[in-house]
């Protein structure tokens, strides 16, 4: 039996799944649970709103939204739920990402989303296991180990 998802990720379209591999890779590498979704807060609203109140109940701690373009994922999956968010903004063809970025930094007061480079989904993986670690021992081992391979690299 699998172990219950600690980490969501949604993603706005499935043309976003190339940048995300690296993301899953890393949680996979850590040893991190995760289930993937992919709703558009602009085409899919409600399926959005119902998978991001649930979020919690159904066990997920951090999740991680990606998106490109207007990229208001991050933010729509943020008032539903009371878990941090880390945005990944993907790159587009009309503006090279600085589009995405944009719209995810600049989140309303009291609605927060984190944000990482223009796809840096990796980055993402290791701050959520960076977010678990501070209540999961095992996660924040697995952190130092990995700090400590890059020092070694």
């Amino acid at each position: 039996m699998a172990e219950a998802p600690l980490v969501g990720i949604i993603m706005g379209s499935k043309s976003d799944l190339p940048v995300m591999e690296a993301c899953t890779a890393q949680l996979e590498e850590f040893g991190v649970p995760y289930e993937l979704v992919i709703a558009s807060a602009h085409r899919a609203p409600n399926k959005v709103h119902e998978w991001a109140q649930s979020a919690a109940d159904r066990g997920l701690k951090v999740i991680i939204a990606a998106a490109g373009k207007a990229a208001h994922l991050g933010g729509v999956v943020a008032a539903y739920t009371p878990l941090p968010i880390i945005g990944v903004p993907i790159k587009t063809s009309d503006l090279g990402g600085m589009d995405s970025l944009l719209s995810m930094v600049q989140m309303p007061s009291g609605v927060p989303v984190a944000c990482v480079a223009i796809n840096g989904s990796k980055n993402a993986a290791i701050y959520a296991t960076q977010i678990l670690g501070a209540t999961m021992p095992e996660c924040q081992q697995k952190i130092a180990a990995f700090k400590q391979e890059m020092a070694e690299a």
